[in-house]
């Protein structure tokens, strides 16, 4: 009994010795226990796959993405049109003709394929590529344009298409949220977030016809003819202009409402253009100055300075300085809402015009022609 206790105290000595060298010379041969953290830490639990964190745009975000699409267009080299002067060459040397890129964005309106997008992001291409959020490519076909509002439509040839849901612009208000997504400079399709910061801006140069949603989401260059969407996904605006000092975002940009998009993308695809009421009139803002000058004692109206010669205006009898005070029973204060009532008559049917003259005031009756394309118009 003696022996065997002897030998089992040897052998536990020999192992504990051995295990005590290994885990001092060679600790990596042992088992490693779990290693307790020193800090105490407090973790929010795992969350749910398809939970949503509060004031998360995630799901607008992932409606509307997919109907975005990048745009890339190309303008082949145009000779110079000093080419072939030998002091040009003399000075300059030879300048060698370049293509030109350009890029944007769109939105997919209809599963027919059609999109909007800004006139000025495709004007002059002479190739246009669209890149889908999906990484499909497709050549693009240009509809139709209608530069008065800066817009276009385009149409590619691609199955199961996302389209964006339409929302309604004029329900919109100051301070509501809103989502601005395209590609700005190129580096991928960007979503970023605002408010509503102003409604109705115009005056602004941009656009013969403007009524601007104004937007603090960031909008840069290649954003435009992207979507300004709502809380819920829907399409509000189409993303046009910013005002910058830098070149990039400073919190003001501007987005065309969807439901000047819609009409004129109902126009383009219905007619090839976009058919406009027009009077043949140079109109003014009525300034005290002006109104002196015409002697009419007018408060608020436009002031006509000018009457286009056997234009629909002139056969109506309207004169320079006459100032229109209300078209068709909706008052007009400035140039750019006279420019915008006239533009939604249907040409050809008569409308009341109220007109205030020095002896006082009257009603012509005027059958707006069609607003000529700009190419066209005479200035």
């Amino acid at each position: 009994m003696k022996r065997l206790w002897l030998l089992f105290s040897q052998t536990v000595t020999v192992v504990l010795a051995a295990y005590f060298v290994v885990g001092t010379l060679k600790p990596g041969w042992l088992p490693q226990r779990g290693v307790t953290s020193s800090v105490a830490v407090l973790e929010a639990p795992a969350a749910r796959a398809d939970s949503v964190p509060a004031g998360s745009f995630r799901l607008a975000a992932r409606k509307s993405s997919s109907a975005v699409v990048s745009i890339n267009i190309s303008k082949n080299a145009r000779p110079s049109p000093h080419g072939n002067d030998p002091w040009f060459k003399f000075f300059f040397g030879e300048q060698q003709d370049r293509a030109q890129m350009g890029l944007g964005s769109g939105v997919i309106v209809s599963s027919d394929g059609y999109i909007l997008t800004n006139n000025h992001v495709i004007e002059a291409a002479d190739e246009i590529e669209v890149i889908l959020n999906d990484r499909r490519q497709a050549r693009a076909k240009v509809i139709g344009t209608d530069p008065d509002s800066d817009l276009a439509v385009l149409k590619i040839d691609l199955d199961r298409l996302p389209v964006i849901v339409l929302g309604d612009s004029n329900a919109l208000q100051v301070g509501d949220q809103v989502l601005a997504i395209g590609n700005p400079f190129g580096v991928g399709q960007t979503v970023t977030s605002g408010i509503v910061s102003a409604l109705g801006r115009n005056q602004l140069g941009i656009n013969t016809f403007e009524n601007f949603i104004q937007t603090d989401a960031a909008i840069n260059p290649g954003n435009s003819g992207g979507a300004l969407v709502d809380t819920n996904g829907n399409l509000l605006g189409i993303n046009t202009a910013i005002y910058s000092r830098s070149g990039g975002s400073m919190g003001i940009g501007f987005a065309i409402p969807v439901s000047t998009a819609k009409m004129v993308l109902e126009g383009i695809v219905k007619d090839g253009q976009v058919t406009r009421g027009w009077i043949g009139v140079e109109p003014n803002e009525l300034t005290p100055e002006l109104a002196q000058t015409f002697g009419v004692p007018a408060e608020h109206g436009v002031i006509i300075t000018g009457v286009l010669q056997n234009g629909p205006a002139a056969q109506g009898g309207m004169k320079p300085g006459d100032v229109v005070t209300a078209v068709a029973d909706q008052e007009v204060h400035n140039v750019a809402e006279l420019l915008s009532v006239v533009a939604s008559l249907p040409p050809g049917q008569s409308q009341a015009f109220e007109v205030q003259r020095t002896n006082g005031k009257t009603t012509l009756q005027i059958a707006p022609g069609m607003r000529p394309r700009p190419a066209q118009r005479p200035q």
